[in-house]
């Protein structure tokens, strides 16, 4: 992705007036979530700021799908008397608003899209919260405009007019970052954005996040995948069991004997240009 310098100047005043609030992007506090019989959260706390970029890493059990599914509102923790999950300070986000403000990427949305959607139908889908575009939506000559952008960024243009179904997973995970990036948020969560794709896939999609950081989004990874974490990512928090399992800058994160830890098995670490790769010890 490139972005020409009247977009960026655009996305960074957009960034500049988002961050001007102290108010943390993320702030759950004492939450316990259950999933059927499971209790996945017990008393689970943490709190992200809206001026740093951050990868939450862990194993697969972790909790890294419930803390997704709770912020994108899937699931609710058990009631108590004061407010366990905040959103940019507000408790019940107006839908609108928060769209505006972040967006979600997720591996749930990819396998559950519609396959005989077209590309630019997807784009064009951010503005609605939808899987596609239907008869009842309406869109602005603004709101075309906007996607038009949005594939030239990407440079996804030639995937406009191609049904979902027959991409790549490369290529269809740019057609949902492009549906998150046409309300303009200055906050992304991505799920493990790269899994599944190919190494010039992988490439491409890792300096697309780079870009959006160094324009001022701030970026939230989900991820076990210790390649995925770009130079530009100063905070990792490690889930393990339902529990932030250890937190904090990713130098002192990010070491063999921590993540051997987290793991379960023995790793070396290899770093290269703020880069990070594990192999076995």
């Amino acid at each position: 992705m490139t972005l020409n310098s009247s977009e960026q100047h655009q996305v960074s005043n957009a960034v500049a007036l988002e961050h001007t609030s102290d108010t943390p992007l993320i702030d759950i506090t004492h939450a316990t979530v259950c999933r059927g019989d499971n209790r996945v959260f017990d008393d689970f706390s943490l709190t992200l700021s809206q001026h740093e970029s951050v990868a939450i890493l862990g194993p697969n059990g972790a909790g890294k799908t419930t803390l997704l599914k709770l912020l994108m509102r899937e699931i609710y923790p058990l009631w108590r008397s004061h407010p366990v999950v905040r959103i940019l300070g507000k408790e019940r986000n107006d839908i609108w608003d928060l769209r505006r403000q972040l967006g979600i990427i997720s591996a749930d949305l990819q396998e559950n899209y519609s396959p005989e959607v077209l590309g630019r139908q997807v784009v064009l889908s951010g503005f609605f919260s939808s899987v596609g575009v239907w008869g009842h939506h309406r869109l602005t000559d603004e709101q075309h405009e906007r996607v038009e952008s949005v594939l030239s960024q990407l440079d996804i243009q030639p995937l406009a007019d191609r049904a979902f179904g027959e991409l790549s997973s490369g290529q269809q995970r740019r057609l949902l970052l492009g549906r998150a990036l046409v309300n303009a948020p200055a906050h992304l969560i991505l799920d493990e954005p790269t899994s599944g794709l190919d190494l010039s896939a992988t490439f491409q999609y890792l300096q697309t996040m780079r870009e959006l950081i160094r324009s001022g989004h701030t970026l939230v990874l989900v991820t076990h995948h210790i390649h995925e974490i770009p130079p530009e990512v100063t905070r990792v928090v490690m889930l393990n069991q339902g529990e932030v399992w250890a937190d904090g800058e990713k130098t002192e994160m990010l070491t063999e004997s921590r993540l051997s830890s987290l793991y379960g098995v023995d790793v070396r670490l290899v770093e290269s240009a703020g880069w990070y790769q594990v192999i076995p010890a």
